[in-house]
């Protein structure tokens, strides 16, 4: 029995499979958790595993940096242990990946009809993939093609600086900096929480008066602050919240350039996440795409990079549960 998981910070999902004589996959079981009700990942474990199941591998893709098979998830308050989970799993076939490493391998394992084309000039070239996903936080990643094959890179690019392109996004730095004073992270915008922050800088700073229906905090008001937010400014129900999903989206196409730059990432991008689907006509709207290749003089070479969105969740899933029978190769996360 193969045993998959996608750990992230808002949910964490496991699935159990056989492998069958032509190589396919039957899911005999799988499970969502809210992640943040539990303390640790053996709690979710003890639920999900009934007993007497013989594990023979494991592959768990997992929202953190995976350093000598351990990773502490960076927005859970859990310790993951490679070793430890093979005493636990009873298997020597247990394997941490990051979850935008996980991501990178499941990508390779989608339908077309699992993305939409961003790029409305993207002409098809091989080469370097990069992988980019707003959720909970910000991940990227890189697919290094050596001719032959797919090496999944893990990166926390995704905590790298925010910088910005124009004079509101200037603004923008100097708001962030009196919350962040240390470090403003691309995930500090780039992330569900990133669309109160982009709301409270535009009220701030007078662009439009405060939608009635945004509470001030996510604290007894039983709603989503930050999805509240998104699907107001995806309606256009409201001003200020149509101009925060603007900003989002704007500030998603010039990380992604960044992305694809230091990746050199002719190969394409592959959109990820839980974020993209949910505002995909603004991500359709051309301002994704023009912040993209808004890069001097290296906007001939984005402007035919394909762009692509990803619409299906399980990404992540699908790549820990074909990471020991894939014939890519997989780096270790250092």
């Amino acid at each position: 029995m193969i045993l998959a998981g996608d750990i992230g910070g808002t949910k964490t999902v496991l699935a159990l499979l056989d492998k069958q004589a032509d190589g396919s996959l039957i899911c005999r079981q799988e499970q969502t958790f809210a992640s943040g009700e539990f303390q640790s990942f053996e709690q979710v474990l003890d639920l999900f595993l009934n007993e007497g199941i013989a594990i023979d591998s494991a592959c768990f893709g997992v929202a953190g940096p995976v350093i000598d098979q351990r990773c502490q998830t960076t927005n859970l308050p859990w310790m993951l242990d490679g070793e430890q989970l093979k005493i636990r799993l009873g298997t020597d076939h247990v394997k941490l990946l990051n979850d935008l490493e996980a991501m990178a391998v499941g990508m390779l394992h989608l339908q077309e009809q699992d993305f939409v084309e961003l790029n409305p000039k993207a002409v098809t070239q091989v080469g370097n993939i990069a992988i980019i996903a707003a959720g909970t936080g910000l991940g990227e990643a890189i697919l290094h093609w050596d001719g032959k094959d797919y090496t999944p890179i893990a990166t926390e690019g995704g905590h790298c600086d925010f910088a910005p392109q124009n004079s509101q996004q200037d603004r923008l730095l100097a708001y962030l900096r009196r919350l962040y004073p240390g470090h403003v992270s691309c995930e500090r915008i780039l992330s569900g929480p990133g669309f109160s922050h982009l709301y409270d800088f535009l009220a701030e700073s007078g662009f439009a008066q405060p939608c009635p229906a945004i509470p001030d905090t996510d604290v007894g008001s039983g709603l989503d602050r930050n999805a509240l937010i998104s699907r107001l400014g995806i309606d256009g129900e409201d001003t200020l919240c149509r101009e925060a999903v603007r900003l989002f989206v704007e500030v998603y196409g010039a990380e992604t350039g960044n992305l694809a730059l230091k990746a050199l990432a002719t190969g394409g991008v592959f959109i990820g996440g839980g974020i993209g689907p949910k505002i995909r006509p603004m991500l359709e709207s051309g301002e994704f795409i023009q912040a993209f290749t808004a890069k001097g003089r290296f906007q001939s070479l984005l402007s035919k990079i394909s762009v692509k969105l990803a619409i299906n969740p399980r990404t992540p899933l699908l790549g820990a549960m074909h990471y020991f029978d894939s014939q890519i190769q997989v780096t270790e996360s250092k």
